[in-house]
């Protein structure tokens, strides 16, 4: 028993790629969402989001399967093996989604640092955060970010979950919601919300280059893969389920937008004690930054190897990722700083209705993309082997796929 718990405890201290996608996925929007649903619907969705790290998780194993098993990415799968169109709709979708997502994770991290400190405005704020984030990013050593994001996880977490134990302590009768999960009237667009946003789009992609950025090769380190993931998507589960708890503890006056950050922190404060306004937020701005960083680390990644692997390589046969040669390449380079330099003007104009709409749909068509990628690549046999998905994956896979047309259905309703 002692040898087996030392060999657990070892294998939780080399996960490593899971607590980056944690920390990237967590973000102000995540945090955003799930207070909507907390001042609205209390305690009673918790569910949701436990379904939507458990979605997350399949989709997450799908994309590091695919890259032990074979030694190449997803994206090379997909494109040569899968119709071509698919690689120029991603190109569209990651043009549009690092335009609109950098420029507002600058203007989330610019207002939770606002808060802390006020001396500079809150786009002078974001475009300081950026440019440090560049700098890092930018010298390209993996383990100092694996170490930097290990840290806000535990900033987040000691923050975020410090205050909501203080409301359950204040407001026990919040537990009983909890335990009595229901779908209250109204509330569907809130679980859509919940599932949808728990843990990330795009970013999911990134995570085959962080494992392999940790050295994690062949089908011996599956296993690893799946107990990295599974405790990156617990964590991400208790954070949003903490924000709800204290969303619905303190029923802040602004709903929606990144101001109910501030909202929930003011009304902390005046509820409990003061200290608590600057420990709440700490841990929204280490949500905010530390998921600047995992995004400026890993997408230019996804441009890169578009350009350079996958769209000149792959009608050569299969080719093995070289991370050092991708990171360094110019095309990484010139990706990363124009994710922080253009989005920029944003800050300071109103955007375009017809890009806004483009982005809408383009970003909600990826999820489902993803699931049918995942379940035409896994299954076939003459690929990976014996290490095809199962039939309980697959019908995992399903379900995602099912579950985010709906969402799509929604969100061209709405629009």
């Amino acid at each position: 028993m002692n040898e087996k718990l030392s060999a657990l405890l070892g294998r939780l201290k080399a996960c490593g790629p899971g607590i980056v996608v944690a920390a990237t996925g967590l973000g102000a929007g995540d945090i955003v969402a799930a207070a909507i649903v907390g001042t609205q619907f209390g305690t009673s969705l918790l569910w949701a989001v436990v379904v939507g790290a458990i979605f997350k998780f399949i989709l997450n194993e799908g994309i590091g399967r695919w890259q032990l098993i074979t030694s190449s990415t997803l994206m090379e799968g997909w494109m040569r093996h899968l119709p071509r169109v698919i690689n120029w709709y991603f190109l569209v979708y990651l043009l549009l989604w690092s335009l609109f997502v950098s420029a507002a994770m600058m203007a989330a991290t610019g207002l939770a640092a606002h808060g802390l400190v006020s001396h500079l405005s809150v786009t002078q704020w974001g475009i300081l955060h950026a440019l440090l984030a560049l700098i890092v990013v930018y010298r390209g050593i993996w383990k100092l970010l694996e170490r930097m994001m290990k840290g806000f996880i535990a900033l987040m977490f000691l923050a975020i979950l410090s205050c909501s134990v203080l409301i359950l302590c204040q407001q026990p009768k919040l537990l009983l919601d909890i335990f009595q999960p229901s779908l209250p009237a109204g509330s569907l667009s809130g679980v859509l919300s919940l599932i949808g946003g728990v843990g990330g789009s795009v970013t999911l992609l990134s995570y085959g280059y962080w494992i392999r950025e940790s050295g994690w090769q062949g089908a011996e380190r599956l296993e690893t893969v799946r107990l990295d993931l599974g405790l990156a998507y617990s964590l991400t589960g208790l954070f949003a389920i903490s924000i709800i708890i204290l969303a619905a503890g303190l029923k802040p006056g602004v709903i929606g937008g990144n101001g109910m950050a501030l909202a929930l922190a003011d009304q902390l404060a005046a509820t409990t004690h003061p200290v608590f306004l600057w420990v709440f937020l700490l841990g929204f701005w280490g949500a905010t930054f530390s998921s600047m960083l995992g995004v400026w680390h890993g997408v230019p990644y996804l441009f890169a190897n578009w350009w350079h692997i996958g769209l000149q390589q792959t009608k050569m046969g299969k080719s093995v990722l070289n991370l050092e040669s991708l990171a360094r390449s110019r095309s990484y380079r010139w990706y990363l700083l124009a994710m922080v330099f253009l989005p920029m003007l944003l800050l300071v104009q109103d955007r375009p209705v017809w890009i806004v709409k483009l982005y809408a749909v383009t970003g909600a068509l990826f999820m489902p993309l993803l699931a049918v990628i995942l379940l035409l690549l896994n299954s076939r046999r003459q690929l990976l082997g014996e290490y095809v998905s199962s039939y309980s994956w697959q019908i995992g896979l399903v379900f995602c796929l099912v579950f985010f047309v709906g969402l799509l259905g929604q969100g061209l309703v709405g629009m």
